[in-house]
């Protein structure tokens, strides 16, 4: 087997292998004889088959499988010989073969680049941290209390914002009932906001047993097509009016969420808030780190990589697009300067994983299966009832195992790297910690500000008065969390 190196321009590689023609056939000859001694044709014994014979009967496919091994090997010699290690499946093309002849193809493949981390005590981040005030203890027991309102029948009342109501309403266009438009008994919080603009405003004053014509007109953003835009009117029935009665937050509350006093629940929420404080002070400090590694790194990137990062980016922004009202046509950036921006991106998200990746390399961080084991377990938790099922299927599917494994990797080598690194702690309010500035932006929560003419929000397939609900944009981001 001869291996020429015909390109090498940074980290594209290029060769022409060439094999020799009795090496191909002594190996087609050689799986032959290893099928003879077991294959059985009418008229001759096990290991009597004439050579002849099986290769005209199996002689293409042996073939097939010899060529098929002859090039992964040269394909790992060339590389071996070399030391180079491929950053994407390389490309073979099969340029010369003829039964008897020579092998030629060629070897295109782009490689990892050599990365030499930086010394990381060289560099400073600032690490903004909080803590829990009185405010937010009370605002968290203030919304625990909100949760366990209940609504109590009063007789004459006149209906006023935060009361429920029981109504039955009939939704009708044109004079014409439409599907998903009517319910029986349905119980609305007014002033909750959860139905189109309009409707809840006009049964605030109203009173059991009245009936009223509820004009209202659907969003352009409204799910279902055909009512977007539209003018409705709704017939409804008032059937009860309820006042809100509000959980008195004492002892007794407290009791009912499993702690013994008033005292122990606030303690208890003073420190899931400061759990939730120290993962967001986190997050902050491993963006800023992020951001200076990116600065500090200018090795060559391969273009493969890229263009594969870019391919997934620019799907899931294409995906978020078209579930948003604002479509892609009401984006103030043009199509090819939001590329250009997501091009970029993506560059600097490989970059960073490679970064990352070569540095967890070096010091043996390794993702350990216990680690695993509770990703896995609270990934089955968001599927209630399905638990046995995930598990399975993220243990049976490699890929799937890989994307799991993937953030634990990356947050053990941000660790390790944050142990070298400066950092200064500096307290803050939880305001300053929670509004995260416009620029504090990188590669685990940035995307290009494209800014929509529109809000945005999602479509809805509700038919009803319900207002479509507000959809949280999903960022297609390396982990930050």
């Amino acid at each position: 087997m001869e291996v020429t190196e015909t390109s090498a321009e940074g980290l594209k590689h290029e060769f022409k292998v060439v094999v020799a023609g009795s090496a191909i056939e002594e190996r087609v000859d050689a799986k032959l004889g290893e099928l003879a001694s077991t294959i059985s044709l009418p008229g001759f014994r096990p290991g009597k088959v004439p050579m002849s014979l099986l290769k005209k009967r199996y002689g293409s496919a042996v073939m097939g499988e010899v060529i098929e091994e002859t090039v992964n090997e040269g394909t790992q010699q060339a590389l071996t010989e070399k030391g180079l290690r491929p950053a994407l499946q390389p490309k073979i093309e099969i340029t010369n073969f003829e039964e008897g002849g020579e092998l030629e193809y060629t070897l295109s493949v782009e490689v990892l680049p050599e990365i030499d981390p930086d010394d990381f005590s060289a560099i400073e981040v600032e690490q903004l941290k909080a803590q829990p005030t009185d405010e937010d203890v009370q605002t968290h027991l203030d919304r625990l209390a909100e949760a366990q309102t209940t609504f109590e029948t009063e007789e004459d009342r006149k209906a006023e914002s935060g009361d429920a109501v029981v109504i039955d309403f009939v939704g009708r266009r044109d004079g014409t009932e439409f599907d998903g438009g009517s319910a029986k008994d349905f119980q609305l919080v007014l002033g909750s906001g959860s139905f189109i603009p309009g409707f809840e405003d006009q049964l605030i004053g109203a009173s059991a047993g009245q009936n009223l014509d509820i004009n209202v007109t659907f969003p352009e953003s409204y799910g279902a097509e055909e009512l977007a835009g539209q003018d409705a009117v709704f017939e409804v029935d008032v059937k009860e009016v309820k006042r809100p009665e509000k959980a008195a937050i004492d002892d007794e509350f407290a009791s009912k969420m499993g702690l013994e006093s008033l005292e122990e629940l606030k303690q208890t929420l003073n420190a899931q808030i400061k759990t939730d404080y120290d993962r967001v002070s986190r997050n902050r400090v491993k963006r800023k780190l992020l951001d200076e590694l990116a600065d500090r790194c200018d090795f060559e990137v391969p273009t493969g990589l890229i263009d594969a990062e870019f391919d997934a980016i620019w799907q899931q922004f294409g995906a978020q697009t078209s579930d948003s009202e604002e479509g892609a046509d009401k984006l103030e950036k043009s199509e090819d300067e939001l590329k250009a921006d997501y091009k970029e991106i993506a560059e600097r998200r490989v970059r960073l994983g490679l970064l990352l990746s070569e540095v967890g390399n070096r010091n043996n961080i390794e993702v350990h299966q216990e680690e695993l084991n509770r990703a896995m377990a609270e990934q089955a938790r968001r599927y209630p009832g399905r638990e046995r099922e995930i598990i399975q299927h993220l243990q049976d599917d490699p890929q799937a195992m890989s994307q799991l494994q993937a953030p634990i990797f990356e947050d053990k080598v941000v660790d390790f790297i944050l142990e070298m690194v400066n950092v200064t702690e500096r307290e803050v309010t939880p305001d300053e910690l929670l509004n995260e500035p416009e620029d504090d932006e990188s590669e685990g929560n940035s995307e290009p500000k494209a800014k929509s003419k529109a809000k945005s929000g999602s479509k809805s397939k509700a038919k009803s008065p319900k207002k479509s609900s507000s959809a949280k944009k999903e960022e297609p981001t390396v982990s930050d969390d």
